[in-house]
């Protein structure tokens, strides 16, 4: 499920007159000093679409998190195949949880903006974990400038090259910088035999078909150009919001790709490649970068492919472009909660849920949602890190809770988890992107020609630059389609999207 809201109908603009919110002009005088303040164990039922098999009811994860918290949880495990006629059901009768896990989408924005949901942004400041959060996390959820949910985190700036060390070192090659280095990698790579089988079957990439995704920060494409300095899908250019593919960076991006395959050093069958394939690619030890992957998943990048090539090396670098690490900000959150009205009934008990949510962020607790129970699931090392005793009972009896509510996994205040050298290049790269990441500034704008017509143009702007990379089209006609594009209603798009963010910006 894409997480950038354009691609979800985030841009949605239903004429519904957002209700004011009873009791939520006014912040709180404090934050509850536990969960379970003013009177007993506080009752929270929590809605949230099913991880994996559902967990048992009262088991010992849950009870500790009930313990810690002062709580008594019903978490209602809704088998993710039927969330969405679920979830449309349940606001449509208010018959909510008190916290319900949401993801972005026509009915989740309009029953935001129809006053079913407690605005909370006044209120975080009165928490200390939940304020301490990188408000990027926040921003990217925001309705109308206001903030109405907790986002389940999940690391922004994940983007890094993973790439076949011993190659890079055989061939002479180092991390690409500039187009010119991308072209001079993937002919080297291809041409240059690296696996010393004498065929020509060796790739610099394995692009599949998701290499241009209209609406993930995480396509290739998008972490390429915006590398050589494009925009995050949408960017602010001369005062106006314009899409990416209308940037210099991101048409000399475009030619390389066009470049590597008139010359055959690309796969030939880019558009109709799925991910899996191109991950097989990569296990198979065919391939010398993987694009399709995130830094902090490096080290099982190396495992997967070790089962075919034992003595490969890997090696994970930050994206790097001649203005020097600039990576696409990722939407940072897998769903959000949100609190109805209709269940959280005063600012009272409102507060008593935000201090539960609060609470999950504290040591204690992180450690439980990210690492399980000392001595069943995880071990404590010499050195004071978490070290996992069984993977598979984590998954089982622990994993759904660390999915489904609220944690960081490696970078939280949990105990730390111990890590392989490698595993801990691909967090730190991670880590020293979010100083450079570029935020897609369209990602909380409105636009109700995008609603309307949003696929037809992605789905337009995606095959022209796929026929153009194959020579299909030329420069002249890849800029006949772009101008078709505008008259579709890009130009429309251009116009309300830059028309909201003056407003959110006054």
């Amino acid at each position: 499920m894409k997480n950038n809201r354009q691609g979800a109908a985030w841009v949605l603009s239903i004429a519904l007159a957002a209700g004011s919110l009873a009791g939520c002009s006014s912040g709180p005088t404090a934050a509850e000093d536990s969960a379970g303040t003013g009177g007993g164990p506080l009752e929270i039922t929590i809605g949230t679409p099913q991880v994996g098999e559902a967990p048992k009811a009262d088991s010992e994860i849950e009870q500790a998190i009930e313990k810690y918290t002062n709580t008594k949880l019903d978490i209602q495990w809704i088998p993710s195949a039927a969330f969405e006629d679920k979830k449309n059901v349940m606001i449509a009768s208010s018959e909510m949880p008190k916290a319900f896990k949401l993801t972005f989408n026509a009915t989740t924005l309009s029953a935001i903006q129809s006053g079913l949901f407690w605005e909370i942004g006044p209120y975080l400041k009165d928490y200390k974990n939940l304020a301490e959060t990188n408000p990027m996390h926040y921003d990217n959820i925001k309705v109308d400038g206001k903030l109405y949910g907790l986002p389940l985190y999940r690391d922004i700036g994940r983007a890094g090259i993973t790439h076949r060390k011993d190659w890079f070192d055989e061939l002479g090659l180092k991390a690409p910088v500039t187009i010119d280095d991308w072209y001079h990698m993937m002919k080297t790579v291809a041409e240059k035999d690296p696996d010393k089988n004498g065929q020509a079957d060796t790739y610099g990439m394995f692009l599949d078909k998701s290499y241009n995704d209209p609406v993930a920060s995480s396509a290739f494409l998008t972490r390429l150009a915006v590398a050589q300095g494009a925009p995050n899908k949408w960017g602010l250019v001369d005062g106006k919001v314009i899409p990416e593919f209308m940037t210099k960076p991101y048409q000399d991006s475009l030619n390389l790709l066009k470049r590597l395959y008139a010359e055959k050093l690309i796969n030939q069958d880019f558009s109709v490649v799925q991910a899996a394939d191109a991950d097989n690619k990569w296990n198979a030890g065919k391939v010398a970068i993987r694009v399709n992957t995130v830094a902090s998943a490096a080290a099982t990048s190396a495992n997967n492919l070790k089962k075919a090539v034992p003595d490969a090396v890997v090696d994970v670098l930050p994206f790097t472009g001649p203005g020097g690490n600039r990576v696409p900000a990722e939407p940072g959150n897998n769903g959000f909660f949100v609190f109805p009205v209709s269940s959280v009934k005063s600012e009272e008990e409102l507060k008593r849920v935000l201090a539960f949510f609060d609470k999950l962020l504290e040591p204690e607790m992180s450690t439980l949602l990210t690492r399980g129970i000392e001595g069943k699931h995880f071990k404590k090392t010499d050195d004071g890190k978490a070290e996992f005793l069984d993977l598979n009972l984590f998954n089982l009896e622990v994993k759904p809770f660390r999915d489904s509510l609220p944690s960081f996994e490696v970078t939280g205040k949990g105990l730390p988890l111990k890590l392989d050298a490698l595993q801990e290049k691909g967090w730190k790269v991670v880590s020293d992107n979010l100083k450079n990441v570029v935020p897609n500034v369209a990602l909380t704008l409105n636009s109700k020609t995008y609603v309307e017509n949003g696929s037809e143009l992605d789905t337009h702007i995606r095959d022209a630059q796929t026929k153009y990379i194959m020579g299909k089209i030329d420069e002249a006609g890849f800029q006949a389609e772009i101008e078709a594009w505008r008259k579709m209603g890009g130009d429309k798009v251009i116009e309300e999207f830059t028309a909201e963010y003056a407003k959110l910006k006054k």
